[in-house]
């Protein structure tokens, strides 16, 4: 929701203020989400940047209904047909987008950087490490060619938020049954000291700044067992930035009454 004020004289233009808002979602399937109206409720949130993970769709196969809700479209699929794959829809083009890590894993389309005046948004989707032992390596590779990659972009001093899927819940305030999951990954020691390093590195858990460190919310729950109507989650989905992101943040709020997938979308404004 770009607020512009009326064109000032240029000794005016420090006091304009702008309030972006940034939205992400896992959608987990475009088309599936389609069908449960997210495109129309994504594009009434009046967001700004709309950064969307597990799209599992290739761009010609997204539904029509998202060429016609009034945002540029970046997407960046993975070569698998019906995996993964991330996106950035924004009201204004981006000066430059930049799609991958120079990794091995960007053949999965997991990291899609939007450059804008000033600050970039990344829509980023970590793998899920939970259906082997296999799959648990892989995330954990991936997570360490990405820290080095966040580290890297740091040295650039912009303004960074990086939204979307970390699957990993950090502290036992994120989880509801934090005593069952210390072996599950998600929960495992050493996927919560990863996002410990992380935070280290120079960014912040905006949504957690925010809120306060006791107040318990959720934006991803299983299909099974009831999860979501019992409200037995995890907070998976963040919004990480740079400190002078995260001193302009206002406004977090997790949709968990919508349900276009098994993640809530996940939004927070920031002035300026």
């Amino acid at each position: 929701m770009l607020a512009f004020l009326i064109p000032l004289p240029p000794f005016l233009l420090w006091l304009i203020t702008i309030s972006m808002r940034i939205l992400t979602l896992n959608l987990n399937g475009i088309r599936s989400a389609t069908n449960k109206g997210v495109a129309q409720w994504l594009a009434a949130t009046q967001a700004d940047v709309i950064c969307l993970q597990e799209v599992r769709a290739f761009p010609e196969q997204v539904p029509t209904e998202w060429q016609t809700l009034g945002y540029h479209a970046e997407w960046y699929p993975a070569e698998k047909p019906g995996y993964s794959g991330v996106a950035v829809l924004s009201k204004t083009k981006p000066k430059k987008v930049t799609r991958g890590i120079n990794s091995t894993f960007d053949s999965e389309g997991r990291v899609l950087q939007a450059d804008f005046n000033g600050f970039s948004v990344v829509s980023t989707y970590i793998p899920s490490g939970t259906s082997s032992a296999e799959r648990l390596a892989i995330k954990l590779k991936f997570m360490d060619e990405f820290l080095a990659h966040c580290r890297s972009l740091r040295k650039s001093k912009r303004e960074f938020v990086f939204c979307g899927d970390f699957n990993i819940a950090h502290q036992q305030i994120d989880l509801k049954n934090w005593r069952g999951n210390q072996k599950n990954s998600g929960f495992l020691p050493e996927e919560r000291a990863w996002l410990t390093t992380f935070l280290e590195a120079g960014f912040h858990d905006t949504f957690r700044h925010l809120v306060g460190p006791e107040a318990v919310h959720y934006s991803w729950w299983s299909n099974r067992g009831n999860a979501r109507a019992n409200n037995v989650g995890w907070r998976l989905d963040y919004h990480f930035t740079t400190p002078g992101l995260n001193k302009a943040a206002h406004s977090p709020v997790i949709h968990a009454d919508q349900f276009f997938s098994d993640h809530a979308p996940v939004v927070i404004d920031y002035d300026v």
